[in-house]
């Protein structure tokens, strides 16, 4: 069973421990599981904290410098995307495949060039927010406290006033127009209908949960959830504890079954369509069930006690996600 992961923190573990590498490290994601689980390809994120630095863009230079040194490094197990061809082209040479992606695509500063030159740099995916309001849009949670943001009606949509800027919705329609895949995880509701609004592809939301079975603002409800689908798009099974299941203190535990129901629930008021995988591997801290990239078999084993056919979990471990990629990167 080939897998796709659409999202990981690994590049800053790495950035962050130097002594570390892609090819084998103490982390969840390495080159060496990555092989042991039967990957295709894993999608690595560019995290940048902007409140956090005071020259956010030098952070992610940082990490991009990360990436691409990893990647020279390993050149003979592991190959950068830039088009759907180099896919099939790193399949056919035996290797995994690289996705680039931002997390919090405000590293722009409001200046379509600058997106334009993440692309050129190999970027094709885009988390348009994390956790603060950055120019393109609103987050669907802040980062002020737990309590916060647990406490939502499931049914809720959840800030529907403040949507995608003017600057925001140029900047998705150039991320479309350059071939590149449009992210919604970390969005508020108000942007997630905005980018359904003022796009005509299928977009992704690569490492979300069902809100209706764990009450968390970063969840999707049903009816996006819906659109995400009617649209073609894919939502990423994120396997943090807290996206999961509802627990009375941060990090609480990952645990497979839950992953399990939010599948069926989503393939109940949706499709199987729109399920994939977002792991979130090395950017959480839940006690995991699936510790890291080499034991994606459990939750295939637990997917088949559940009922769900081989070309039912295909499409969710990598089948889904494929097709958007095949849709959007242009050859």
């Amino acid at each position: 069973m080939k897998i796709i992961d659409m999202h990981c923190d690994t590049i800053l573990e790495l950035y962050n421990h130097p002594e570390q590498g892609l090819f084998s490290n103490r982390y969840s994601v390495d080159i060496k599981k990555m092989q042991k689980g039967n990957y295709l390809i894993q999608n690595f994120a560019l995290f940048t904290d902007q409140k956090a630095l005071s020259i956010p863009e030098q952070q992610t230079m940082r990490l991009m410098d990360t990436f691409w040194t990893q990647m020279e490094e390993n050149k003979e197990w592991i190959a950068p995307v830039f088009t759907y061809a180099d896919i099939e082209k790193n399949e056919k040479e035996k290797k995994l495949s690289a996705l680039l992606t931002l997390e919090d695509g405000g590293v722009v500063f409001g200046d379509l060039a600058m997106l334009r030159n993440y692309y050129r740099m190999g970027v094709r995916m885009i988390a348009l927010t994390w956790n603060y309001p950055n120019g393109i849009g609103y987050p669907n949670f802040s980062m002020d406290s737990f309590s916060d943001y647990k406490q939502v009606n499931p049914m809720q949509k959840v800030d529907l006033i403040h949507g995608l800027t003017d600057f925001g919705i140029a900047y998705i329609q150039e991320m479309e127009r350059l071939g590149m895949i449009i992210d919604v995880s970390h969005l508020n509701d108000a942007g997630f209908y905005d980018v359904l609004k003022y796009t005509q592809k299928p977009f992704v939301a690569s490492h979300s949960n069902a809100r209706s079975l764990c009450p968390v603002a970063r969840n999707l409800s049903d009816d996006m959830i819906q659109a995400l689908d009617h649209r073609g798009g894919v939502m990423g099974i994120n396997f943090c504890g807290d996206f999961l299941e509802s627990h009375d203190k941060p990090n609480g535990p990952s645990r497979i079954q839950a992953m399990v129901s939010h599948i069926l629930h989503i393939k109940k008021i949706a499709s199987i369509n729109c399920i994939g995988l977002g792991t979130d591997f090395d950017g959480i801290h839940s006690k995991l069930e699936i510790e890291d990239a080499s034991q994606m078999g459990k939750l295939k084993t637990a997917l088949e006690e559940a009922g769900l056919t081989q070309e039912e979990i295909e499409k969710i471990f990598y089948k889904n996600v494929l097709r958007v990629y095949k849709e959007i990167l242009r050859s």
